[in-house]
């Protein structure tokens, strides 16, 4: 939500900047709406890495999982 807040008040200061003819803070509110869309696209990068990570983790669980169930099943086989 940061992001978020960060581009709306950067909308903010730059129409304030706007209606007072005050270039700095016309360009600290362009400054403000850029932090807040690399805010934002962190987030979603963060989110992204950490739903790979998360198949990941499953994907080899389900791969030790079988791989557990063969071993047991060979041993199985050499104790007959």
């Amino acid at each position: 939500m940061s992001g978020e807040n960060d581009i709306v008040k950067g909308r903010i200061k730059e129409a304030a900047g706007v209606l007072t003819n005050n270039e700095k803070l016309r360009a600290d509110g362009k400054t403000d709406q850029a932090v807040g869309k690399v805010k934002q696209t962190a987030g979603k990068v963060v989110d992204a890495a950490k739903d790979a990570a998360k198949k990941t983790v499953e994907a080899a669980k389900e791969v030790a999982k079988k791989t557990s169930d063969k071993a047991e099943s060979a041993a199985k086989s050499l104790r007959e």
